[in-house]
């Protein structure tokens, strides 16, 4: 092959190829997908939030006076005047 313009494309050919098989062999698509271990442990602390919540629910209602369980009971609310925290210094 005495043509140069044909050797590059064969070397441009070649490194394409090269480049299609490593990335089709970083793939790996003949290995089935595993599941995110991510995943399992988010279902597993949702769970665990969801039976916490269940639990509140249940201690709240428990303490909770039957005469006051229907109607909301606004906070009491308390003013404070403080003076400014406005520190100045020279140095």
């Amino acid at each position: 092959m005495t043509n140069h313009t044909g050797r590059l494309y064969a070397l441009a050919l070649a490194l394409v190829v090269f480049f299609v098989a490593w990335a089709v062999v970083a793939a790996r698509p003949w290995q089935p997908a595993s599941p995110d271990p991510r995943l399992h442990a988010l279902a597993v602390r949702q769970a665990q939030l969801r039976r916490d919540a269940r639990l509140v629910q249940q201690i709240v209602s428990r303490q909770r006076p039957a005469h006051l369980s229907g109607a909301a009971v606004a906070p009491s609310v308390r003013i404070v005047n403080l003076p400014p925290l406005t520190i100045t210094r020279t140095s």
